[in-house]
């Protein structure tokens, strides 16, 4: 009797067949005759091809998250986290775009799809710079306030750096000294005066 079928196996699969045949082209019955099953078996994991999508989408979307909140958990200086947690942000999105531009551009796509997948994301990501803020707001290295508004601005103003509709930018000679200059602004909102 054949082992049953995982969400990781159908994931894992429908990734490898939209790598084949893109997007647009790719149908459940593609990915259920990767499978070697039925397109009903995976409909009793997915209940459409759009929840089947958004998994996918979500999936990717984790392995972006799911570094940063390490940062976002460790211990020492907050400001050191913060310019640690963006920089990682804008390392694993610039680098995936690099590495396999047709692959990013697929999972930009996908991931545009899925509105409520990307909504949740950035909530996850903005949670976690919130968290370093009010640590630092707590420790006196950055001035009082609301330290979600300032999350979500420091996300928003480093956007042109991570955001993947952007990406062809990343390429531009001059995107570190741009980033500095970004980060210069940052800090100066952000630390405590002396």
């Amino acid at each position: 009797m054949a082992e049953p079928l995982t969400r990781e196996q159908i994931l894992d699969t429908t990734e490898q067949v939209l790598r084949r045949f893109g997007l647009d082209k790719t149908s459940v019955v593609d990915v259920a005759r990767a499978l070697g099953v039925s397109h009903g078996t995976l409909y009793r994991h997915f209940a459409s091809k759009a929840a089947l999508k958004e998994a996918v989408a979500e999936r990717w979307l984790h392995e972006v998250s799911t570094p940063l909140g390490k940062i976002a958990g460790e211990e020492g200086s907050a400001f050191d986290k913060v310019r640690s947690w963006i920089e990682r942000l804008v390392h694993i999105k610039q680098s995936k775009a690099k590495e396999d531009p047709e692959l990013f551009a697929m999972y930009n796509a996908l991931a545009e799809e899925s509105v409520e997948v990307i909504t949740a994301h950035i909530h996850e990501l903005i949670a976690q710079l919130t968290k370093i803020v009010e640590e630092g707001m707590k420790s006196g290295e950055f001035q009082k306030g609301n330290a979600h508004e300032q999350a979500a601005a420091i996300f928003y103003a480093t956007a042109r750096f991570h955001h993947p509709a952007l990406a062809k930018e990343w390429a531009s000679s001059h995107i570190q000294e741009e980033f500095k200059q970004v980060w210069s602004l940052i800090t100066s909102g952000l630390v405590k005066k002396s």
